[in-house]
C-alpha cells in the first residue's frame, strides 16, 4: 500500500502538528512562567510578543515558493520546532532559563507560522477539489485535538511529573518539553516519509522578489480602498477586546493561589479544566455558530453572536468572588464561557470572509487574519500590569466594561444580508 497516495495517512498528522507548537507558545508557556514564579505582568508581557510571527505572516509568505517547495517547508519547520522543544527543554533547568526559554519560543513561533503558511498551501495542491471539501472538517478536527492535547494531557502530565519527582517544577517541565521534542522528530520522520510529492509544488518561476513587492504594493492598495475601510480595521482589532484581556488572565486566575485571589488549581485540574471541557465548549460553540450562520447568514446572528462573545464573562467576575471550591462549578463556568466564544468568533471570521472579497481575497484575508493576531497581541501587551494593579476581581469587571467597544464595534458595521445565507448570492460579491 502507497500510504502517500492516502491523505488519511497525512491531513490528520499534518493538522494535528500544526497544532502543537502553538499550543505551546500561547497557552503551554504561561503554565511554564506562572509555576517558574514570573509575575502576572511579565508572563502577559513576554508571551504577548509571541503573537508578532503570526502577525507579520504576510510580509513572507509570497516569499516562500521562491527558494523551496511547500513540502521542505513542511519537513523543515518540522523539525525545527522539534528542536525548539529540546531547547526549551534544555535551558529550564539553567541559571538562564528565562531567556533561553524565551529565544527557543520564538524560534517555535516562527517556524509554527511558516509551517501554517507551507502546509494551507500545500493541502490545496495535494488533494483535488473533492478531496480538499472531505478532509476540511478532518483537519479541523485534528487542530482541535492537538489544542486539547496541548492545553489538555499536556499539561496535566507535567503536574503529574511535579508529582512523581516530589515538586521539582523545572526539572518535571523539562521533561515534558523533551518528550515534546521526540514527538516532533517522530512527526518529522513519518511526514518526510508518507508527504506525496505533488507535480504542481515547485519553485514559483518566472516570478522574482520585484514583482511579488509589487504585487504586495497592489494588495495593500486595494485592502485600504475598500468600503468602511477605517471601520473594518477597528472592528477586526477592537471585536475581541475583552477576550484579549481575558484569555492570558484567566489562565493564571485558575492556577494562582488562593492568597493572591485565584483558584488554586493544580496543573492536572487546569489540563482538565480548560484544556479538555475548555476546547470541547469552544468546539462545539464554533460548530453552532457555524450552522446557524450558514443557514440565515451573518448579518441576522451577528447580534446574537456580539452577545455570546461578551455577557458569558460574567463567569469570572462571579469566580472570582465566589473562589468555588468545587471543580464542577469551575467547569461549568469555563465551558459557558469557551461555548460563548466559540459561537460569537463565528461573526468574526464571517466578517474577515466579507472583507476579503473581491480580486484579492486571499492576500486581503491574509491580511486580516494579521489584524486578527494583533487584536489578541495589543491587550495581552498590558493585560498582566493591570492584573496586579487593580486584582482579579476589579479586573474582570473592567473586561466586562470593555464589552461595550465589542457592541460599539459590531453597531458601526453595513453587512449585505444575503450574505453567508444558503442559497443566496451575496448581491456585493465582486
Amino acid at each position: 500500500m502507497n500510504l502517500s497516495k492516502n491523505p488519511w495517512s497525512w491531513v490528520p498528522s499534518l493538522y494535528f502538528a500544526e497544532g502543537i507548537p502553538y499550543v505551546a507558545v500561547m497557552t503551554i508557556a504561561l503554565v511554564l512562567y506562572k509555576q517558574l514564579g514570573l509575575s502576572n505582568t511579565e508572563i502577559t508581557y513576554y508571551t504577548s510578543w509571541l503573537y508578532l510571527p503570526w502577525v507579520i505572516k504576510p510580509l513572507w509568505s509570497p516569499f516562500i515558493d521562491l527558494i523551496k517547495t511547500k513540502r521542505w517547508w513542511i519537513t523543515s519547520m518540522q523539525i525545527l520546532i522539534g528542536a525548539a522543544f529540546g531547547g526549551v527543554a534544555f535551558t529550564i533547568p539553567t541559571d538562564f532559563w528565562l531567556q533561553g526559554t524565551l529565544a527557543f519560543f520564538w524560534l517555535m513561533a516562527f517556524s509554527s507560522a511558516t509551517h501554517d503558511i507551507a502546509a494551507d498551501g500545500y493541502y490545496m495542491l495535494a488533494l483535488d477539489s473533492h478531496e480538499q471539501s472531505w478532509f476540511v472538517g478532518i483537519r479541523s478536527t485534528f487542530y482541535r485535538l492537538a489544542m486539547i492535547v496541548g492545553q489538555g494531557v499536556l499539561v496535566m502530565i507535567a503536574g503529574t511529573l511535579e508529582i512523581i519527582f516530589r515538586n521539582q517544577i523545572a526539572y518535571s517541565w523539562s521533561l515534558l518539553f523533551y518528550g515534546c521534542c521526540g514527538l516532533f522528530i517522530a512527526i518529522w520522520i513519518w511526514h518526510t516519509y508518507v508527504l506525496p510529492h505533488p507535480s504542481e509544488d515547485g519553485v514559483r518561476e518566472g516570478v522574482s522578489a520585484s514583482t511579488i513587492l509589487a504585487d504586495f504594493k497592489e494588495t495593500i492598495k486595494t485592502f485600504f480602498q475598500k468600503e468602511q475601510v477605517l471601520v473594518g480595521i477597528l472592528f477586526m482589532l477592537l471585536y475581541r477586546m475583552p477576550e484579549g484581556l481575558l484569555v492570558k488572565i484567566s489562565t493564571l486566575f485558575l492556577i494562582d493561589a488562593e492568597t493572591n485571589g485565584g483558584l488554586g488549581l493544580s496543573p492536572q485540574e487546569l489540563g482538565f479544566v480548560q484544556g479538555t471541557v475548555g476546547v470541547i465548549g469552544l468546539t462545539l460553540g464554533g460548530i453552532l455558530g457555524g450552522i446557524v450562520a450558514g443557514k440565515d447568514g451573518l448579518k441576522k446572528w451577528l447580534w446574537p453572536m456580539v452577545c455570546a462573545i461578551t455577557l458569558p464573562d460574567i463567569v469570572y467576575v462571579f469566580m472570582a468572588y465566589a473562589l468555588p471550591a468545587d471543580l464542577l462549578i469551575v467547569n461549568v463556568c469555563v465551558f459557558i464561557e469557551q461555548f460563548g466564544y466559540g459561537f460569537g468568533f463565528t461573526a468574526y471570521m464571517l466578517y474577515l470572509i466579507y472583507y476579503s472579497r473581491g480580486e484579492y481575497k486571499t492576500s486581503h484575508y491574509a491580511l486580516c487574519t494579521a489584524f486578527m493576531a494583533l487584536s489578541m497581541m495589543i491587550p495581552g501587551l498590558f493585560a498582566g500590569a493591570l492584573q496586579e494593579a487593580v486584582g482579579y476581581r476589579m479586573f474582570f469587571i473592567i473586561v466586562m466594561a470593555f464589552c461595550s467597544v465589542t457592541f460599539l464595534m459590531a453597531s458601526l458595521l453595513k453587512i449585505d444580508p444575503s450574505f453567508g445565507c444558503k442559497g443566496k448570492q451575496d448581491s456585493t460579491e465582486k
